[in-house]
């Protein structure tokens, strides 16, 4: 569940997609600087609080489409349902919770705040992640952090194909089976202080019952970052 909110009835904003368009909606929700906002019947449409720029919270009453919340900063966003490919994608800051499950890139190119997917994450999560935190409560798809250059992916169910092909310096942590890992990426020793900021983000995740102790930790080997002939296979 997500973070719990300080809301009540009396002060939420109630905004409904059944009446208003997707740009008044979103043009509310970009200009406001604090409240919170409830958005009713947003029947899966795409590009719903995208580049929100101020301390609010939205509630997402269904599930979203495309690319929700992308750009999202320093707002936190809770989504009732799942939500579709590239959720937010290139968020700067702030929150998204996503109750249900979360389509392809989730998090893609994120340089900040924190994104939590309840269910299970598709193919590609936290592709050229560069700095956000991701938790995903269930498994994630094939390619995930494909290219991932800083931040931390952690995943309490199963990983899927190539994790991590092509990595950077983000920090991958998996608690259940890998299927394989990608070119350059290898599991690594769990230090103190991997156990010590993981055990803080799942707390932060609100991941109750889960300790640092049962996940390993992948990283890059570093051997694709200078060109060399005899990786060529691998580029």
């Amino acid at each position: 569940m997500a973070t719990p909110s300080t809301a009540t009835p009396e002060n939420i904003v109630s905004l409904d997609l059944a009446d208003q368009s997707l740009r008044e909606v979103n043009g509310a929700l970009q200009e406001a600087r604090a409240g919170y906002y409830r958005v009713r019947n947003p029947r899966g449409v795409h590009a719903l609080a995208c580049g929100l720029d101020g301390p609010i919270e939205v509630e997402i009453d269904g599930h979203a489409g495309y690319y929700l919340a992308g750009m999202n900063k320093e707002a936190r966003v809770t989504v009732q349902g799942s939500a579709g490919v590239g959720v937010a994608e290139n968020m700067m800051s702030g929150e998204v919770w996503v109750q249900g499950d979360a389509s392809q890139s989730a998090g893609a190119t994120a340089h900040g705040g924190l994104l939590v997917v309840e269910g299970n994450a598709s193919a590609r999560c936290g592709i050229s992640l560069k700095g956000a935190d991701i938790v995903v409560k269930g498994s994630v798809g094939h390619m995930s952090c494909f290219m991932a250059q800083a931040g931390r992916l952690v995943v309490l169910g199963d990983a899927g194909d190539s994790l991590g092909d092509s990595l950077y310096e983000a920090r991958l942590y998996v608690r259940g089976n890998v299927k394989s890992l990608g070119a350059d990426c290898v599991e690594k020793p769990m230090r103190d202080e991997h156990l010590k900021e993981l055990d803080e983000l799942l707390a932060r995740a609100r991941c109750e019952g889960v300790s640092a102790s049962e996940f390993r930790r992948y990283g890059s080997a570093r051997s694709l970052y200078n060109f060399k002939t005899d990786n060529i296979g691998f580029y």
